[in-house]
């Protein structure tokens, strides 16, 4: 290549022979330049990335509803309104919700039982939707994809958001999302509970509070199965038939009897090798009373409210464990998240569990929702339609 040179600089080698400047040959592109243009300093290289940076905000953003909780309190801070949404980045997929699941666990972190990393945000650990978008370098997963996701990161009310893609699992063809977003953290919490935590075998006595309800109800069905004999708590006659046909041996209407007691009584006096607490302060110290000894005191939820503090003493009289176990923990990594989540949903597809989803409500209304949910009116797992 020629070396190029600017106007009025001559040709060091012919400068002797010729008297005026060589004007070099101007291409047609070039003609269209700047005859002077300014170096590219860091200084127009920032202004040029501002420049950049401006036009992609400038641009039109996809806005979607949510619900956003910009205080800390009841049902009614539960807000429906319109979000950015933005694209996937590396990592990333973007998903349109089709069914979200209600647990208790979104309760404690609207009333501040749980604490949130901001205000506002949008609530909702659970969900199941059809990929709309992969960030860039993602493999493994498509637009169209069926996915659902169970625990971290928060946000799920919402009719489309980011997840990150080692968060998802694939859900099978044959299970209905609806049914699939009432199971994943529900289900994967019991799987945990009855098989890691502690686990469950032909021969064993278990207690569960609140068998009725969404876990509660896996709980039982599941330890049926596993061969335990089961015994149920609930609060009404009529949840107590559900919880009979869930696979509860013995069934406990804490309402109008002492659960501990009564428990007393099934066991011949023995107790119970472990106890699935997830009501917490009003149940926590009978618990303790109903287990044998080197029994499991597992409290997974405090639905009545944190229990009192317990000194460390009280469980060496019957040499207790007790743990305080979540989810996250039991599924760390991407090996246990799918292990875990292919164990409910073969579960499911077996007949072993049978999913009762027996409330759905518009994600709009959410607020109502939580309220039946905590006044104890829902039975089962509670579904939000986006």
């Amino acid at each position: 290549m020629g070396l190029l040179l600017r106007p009025g600089i001559h040709q060091f080698q012919y400068h002797r022979l010729l008297p005026v400047p060589i004007k070099p040959k101007i291409s047609h592109f070039q003609s269209h330049q700047n005859p002077n243009p300014l170096p590219f300093t860091p200084t127009r290289a920032r202004r040029a990335s501002q420049t950049v940076r401006a036009l992609a905000e400038a641009a039109p953003k996809k806005m979607v509803k949510a619900v956003r909780v910009h205080e800390l309190g009841g049902p009614e801070v539960l807000k429906w309104e319109d979000v950015e949404l933005g694209e996937p980045k590396e990592g990333e997929l973007r998903v349109k919700n089709k069914a979200v699941g209600l647990n208790f666990i979104d309760v404690y972190f609207r009333k501040g039982v749980y604490k949130t990393p901001t205000l506002p945000y949008t609530p909702g650990m659970e969900a199941v939707g059809v990929v709309t978008a992969v960030g860039p370098g993602l493999t493994g997963r498509q637009v169209g994809d069926l996915v659902g996701y169970a625990g971290g990161p928060m946000g799920a009310y919402a009719e489309e958001q980011i997840l990150p893609a080692n968060k998802v699992v694939p859900i099978p063809p044959s299970i209905d999302p609806i049914v699939a977003a009432s199971v994943i953290l529900k289900g994967m919490t019991a799987q945990f509970l009855l098989r890691r935590c502690f686990k469950v075998e032909p021969g064993h006595a278990i207690l569960v509070h609140a068998a009725a309800g969404g876990v509660g109800s896996l709980l039982s069905q599941w330890a049926n199965a596993l061969g335990a004999t089961v015994i149920g708590t609930v609060s009404t006659k009529e949840k107590a038939v559900q919880a009979k046909d869930d696979g509860c041996h013995h069934v406990i209407i804490y309402k109008e009897e002492d659960f501990v007691a009564r428990v007393n009584e099934i066991t011949s006096g023995n107790g119970v090798d472990v106890v699935y607490d997830a009501v917490g302060k009003d149940t926590f110290q009978g618990s303790l009373a109903c287990l044998k000894p080197r029994g499991y005191m597992v409290n997974f939820g405090q639905s009545s409210g944190t229990p009192d503090p317990l000194p460390l003493s009280a469980l060496a009289a019957k040499s207790l464990f007790l743990t305080r176990p979540s989810l996250m923990q039991y599924t760390a990594t991407r090996d246990e998240l799918l292990a875990t989540a292919g164990e409910v949903f073969a579960n499911v597809e077996s007949g072993i569990l049978r999913v009762r989803v027996n409330h759905t409500y518009p994600l709009s209304q959410a607020a109502q929702a939580h309220a039946d949910l905590e006044s104890r009116k829902t039975t089962g797992s509670v579904v939000l339609i986006p």
